[in-house]
């Protein structure tokens, strides 16, 4: 399994800039400044490792092709997804393939940024392999929500299926073959990402708690 590169600085050592006694230097000097603060506006930030936690996310296909269309092209898809799910890369707890674009509900094991790397990447291999097409797959990078509470969790998950409805593509989220809302599909629950001592503020089922004791 090919290894992480180090990240890199966002940027170079920053050159110091010699102070001149002369007034027409130091208007030059501060133009440099100005200059070199609209380069950095321009540059496009490395993306941070983010922390552990379940998260919600979004990625596209390149130029948002309607790749997922072919049944056979999703299919590897989900072949993939359930691969890494199988190998422990993550907890899946939700997810949608719609025709352009795939929304996941995950708990990563490893970082989120090595697991969006195996499914992406992973998929684009396989996809190469299998079909004979070189082309690109995704749109560059993802979106993502960290999940903050049990309420937070339920929304996504929500959106999450009823992404096929609100598209018109079926009439009831249970109709949608590649939703996890369609029957048959392993998911994980949701590991509750906080103290056990705090468990018994938690919001479960319709307006009731549970303290650690009576969780089943």
């Amino acid at each position: 399994m090919t290894r992480l590169k180090p990240l890199k600085a966002l940027f170079p050592e920053t050159e110091q800039l010699t102070h001149f006694s002369d007034e027409k230097d130091t208007i030059f000097n501060r133009a440099v400044i100005r200059l070199s603060a609209t380069r950095l506006q321009h540059m496009k930030p490395s993306r941070a490792i983010s922390p552990p936690g379940t998260y919600f996310v979004t990625f596209s296909t390149f130029q948002r092709t309607r790749l997922f269309v072919v049944e056979s092209y999703t299919r590897l898809f989900l072949t993939t997804l359930y691969g890494y799910k199988r190998q422990g890369a993550f907890q899946l707890h939700a997810f949608v393939v719609m025709p352009d674009h795939v929304h996941l509900l995950i708990t990563p094991t490893v970082t989120l940024e090595r697991a969006m790397q195996l499914i992406k990447g992973g998929y684009s291999h396989a996809f190469g392999t299998d079909v004979g097409r070189k082309n690109e797959v995704w749109q560059r990078g993802f979106t993502d929500h960290r999940i903050r509470d049990a309420a937070d969790f339920e929304l996504h998950r929500g959106y999450i299926h009823q992404n096929p409805v609100k598209r018109g593509l079926v009439m009831k989220a249970s109709e949608y073959r590649y939703c996890s809302a369609y029957p048959g599909f392993r998911l994980d629950g949701w590991p509750l990402a906080v103290p056990a001592s705090n468990l018994s503020m938690i919001p479960h089922g319709k307006g009731t708690t549970y303290s650690p004791a009576e969780k089943s």
